[in-house]
């Protein structure tokens, strides 16, 4: 597996991470059309994207980051053959060596489910085990998703 780092994604690459997000996230965020996804991207300010790649090529993972109203967001997902076994922390400890501080908005409860049926399970228990803390009282809530943010800080080094 490798992370792959770039400002822009190939029309291949974009096709591939429309279905990974289609598949993996609940099916009330999904795209209708490669279009509406293109969209979505072109609309991000200030985007990095990081590709975890298996040894084949093959996009397993996606993270990336952006800027929102002056802070650097982020968000992250995995085909679900590889979720549990550590890559999606190596994904943040890439984003995490670039930032000094994170926002994402996590789903913090099991109600959605995803395109094939699946349930869609909160990640939060992955994010706080990744350092994250949750702020209780900024919620994003619209008819197709409800959401908590989540912010991580970087440590400061203590000086002696």
């Amino acid at each position: 597996m490798q992370i792959i780092e770039t400002t822009s994604l190939a029309a291949e690459q974009k096709e591939t991470l429309c279905i990974l997000w289609n598949q993996e996230y609940p099916a009330n965020v999904s795209f209708k059309t490669l279009a509406d996804f293109d969209n979505y991207l072109n609309n991000l300010t200030a985007t990095t994207h990081y590709l975890l790649q298996n040894d084949f090529g093959q996009i397993d993972g996606w993270a990336f980051t952006f800027t929102r109203e002056s802070e650097k967001w982020f968000a992250i997902l995995l085909d679900r053959k590889i979720q549990g076994q550590g890559k999606g922390s190596l994904l943040l400890d890439k984003l995490k060596e670039k930032e000094q501080k994170l926002h994402g908005w996590v789903v913090d409860h099991d109600n959605y489910v995803k395109s094939d049926g699946q349930p869609y399970l909160s990640p939060l228990p992955f994010y706080l085990k990744n350092g994250f803390t949750v702020c209780s009282n900024t919620r994003f809530e619209t008819e197709q998703l409800s959401a908590v943010k989540i912010t991580w800080k970087a440590k400061q080094n203590a000086q002696l």
